[in-house]
């Protein structure tokens, strides 16, 4: 089989089509001929060097979205070969990133594709999905609270917002101008002009802090202070700063979610009943990864770019 993927990191350009043995399911995995596989800013990071590999050889493989169809099972497996499936990989993990032809998978990676779907559009939804029911599991506020989140126009993002006003919560989102119209199509309850003093912005709103805020523009301390007093920061990549005033900051790790099959599921249901808005930036070929790195990279990019195989 083939995979993307890069033997010295760096630009897009180092992103190349690579020959690699074909893998095969062990007890409780499935095979996936991959359709889809979703490009993220993640991957950038990999592909750039920003993730420890602990040793692996390349390729190395970015890609942490995929859909395809079951085309073996490993013994014990509850999956069928025909099955179209979405899946969240890892690519410092055992079976590697999602840019290849075929990934292996742990059954409790993988769940069925969204009704009315197809694999492009599913494949934008594993990774930001459960890391947006992480980040609201982890902050754990009441329905009538109130959340900020700062760059609600990016995928993650949406997903915040779309899923805290199913939760009932009073939502503040940040949004350009361009992008005023899309964030308050997510049902936002306020939105502000995006920017490093979003916080301001905020507690115009809120003027004694939101209850808690999800920082998916990696503002860090320019965005803390919308926090109140003894509320929750979320950080998506590891901000290890401390806001003081006795605010719970919660460092999220997507990889914790691989094996969160019943999570998957229950994006699959929110997205048929409506509640998740799927949305596709642009198809490219596989071999067009770099392209696909380039565009997300030069920055408002709205969706998922999509790799095809």
């Amino acid at each position: 089989m083939f995979v993307i993927g890069v033997e010295s990191f760096g630009g897009p350009e180092a992103l190349a089509v690579h020959e690699v043995p074909d893998p095969r399911p062990g007890p409780g995995e499935v095979r996936i001929r991959v359709r889809a596989a979703a490009v993220s800013p993640t991957d950038a990071v990999l592909r750039a060097g920003g993730q420890a590999l602990d040793g692996r050889r390349p390729p190395h493989v970015p890609g942490m979205d995929a859909a395809g169809t079951v085309d073996e099972v490993g013994e014990g497996s509850a999956w069928q070969v025909g099955d179209a499936v979405m899946a969240i990989a890892l690519p410092r993990g055992e079976h590697g990133g999602a840019y290849a032809q075929l990934l292996v998978a742990p059954d409790d990676s993988v769940a069925r594709l969204p009704a009315n779907t197809d694999f492009a559009t599913a494949s934008t939804l594993p990774m930001n999905g459960l890391t947006a029911l992480q980040i609201l599991e982890a902050l754990d506020l009441q329905p009538e609270q109130t959340l900020a989140v700062t760059g609600a126009a990016g995928t993650l993002g949406n997903y915040v917002v779309e899923l805290a006003k199913h939760q009932g919560l009073t939502v503040v989102a940040d949004a350009a101008d361009q992008d005023l119209e899309l964030v308050e199509s997510l049902g936002a309850d306020h939105v502000v002009a995006r920017g490093d003093d979003v916080a301001e912005r905020i507690r115009e709103f809120f003027p004694d802090g939101v209850d808690a805020v999800v920082d998916a523009a990696v503002l860090d301390e320019k965005a803390a202070p919308a926090v109140r007093d003894g509320g929750g920061f979320a950080t998506v990549r590891g901000w290890t700063g401390d806001p003081g005033r006795g605010i719970t900051v919660h460092r999220i790790g997507v990889y914790d979610e691989y094996h969160s099959g019943d999570k998957l599921e229950l994006l699959r249901r929110y997205v048929e009943d409506g509640v998740l808005t799927l949305r596709v930036a642009g198809l490219l070929p596989a071999a067009e990864a770099a392209e696909a790195h380039r565009r997300l990279e030069a920055g408002g990019v709205r969706g998922r770019l999509v790799l095809q195989f």
